[in-house]
């Protein structure tokens, strides 16, 4: 009997230590994954080429309402571009016309030489910008130039004066010239610049 339990006793040690020298060499793999943010667009698009022609914009509304004002605020500056009077007040421009002043989108490469209050900076392709209500600037010397963003640059807002288009079929939004797809990040709206529309 005694002969009998040290060869179960002899037995279980042998089948011990082979499998704790199996597990010694087993070994595992971990994967790891890198998760960045998930960007997905509302509709599935064509992209339109970085430059669009006005001809192959189609906008939902024909006609824009433009409300003329007739005096403006004391702080309002005079800016001189392309040989025309720019009026200027905390990211509201105007032109006069017929005794009246009416808002305008700034041309490229107007200046101030003061952001308005509130705006945002975007680094996007190791260029930073300045923006607010869909005007983009960026700094030069101890001005700012208003300048177009760089496709694939994305906001989370557009102007309220921003517009609804189509181009062959496909729907976007324009303001200042500038052309944005509705997207989403991380389940959050955004919107990507995709092209701007030609100035004649």
């Amino acid at each position: 009997m005694k002969k009998f339990i040290k060869i179960i006793i002899a037995a279980i040690l042998v089948v011990g230590f082979s499998t704790d020298g199996y597990s010694q060499r087993r070994t595992t793999t971990t994967k790891t994954t890198k998760t960045t943010p998930k960007r997905t667009t509302s509709v599935k698009t064509t992209r339109p080429v970085a430059t669009t022609k006005r001809s192959n914009v189609v906008y939902k509304n024909k006609k824009r309402r433009v409300t003329a004002v007739r005096t403006l605020p004391r702080t309002t500056r005079i800016i001189k571009h392309n040989n025309r009077n720019v009026y200027y007040d905390n990211n509201r421009f105007y032109e006069l016309n017929g005794g009246r002043y009416l808002p305008i989108t700034p041309r490229i490469g107007l200046r101030i030489n003061r952001l308005p209050i509130g705006f945002r900076t975007i680094n996007y392709n190791n260029r930073r910008f300045y923006t607010y209500n869909g005007i983009f600037y960026i700094q030069i010397n101890n001005n700012y130039e208003v300048v177009n963003p760089e496709v694939g640059t994305i906001v989370y807002e557009l102007p309220s004066e921003s517009e609804k288009v189509t181009i062959n079929g496909e729907r976007f939004y324009e303001f200042n010239n500038v052309l944005y797809e509705k997207i989403q990040i991380d389940g959050t709206r955004a919107y990507e610049v995709v092209g701007m529309i030609e100035i004649n």
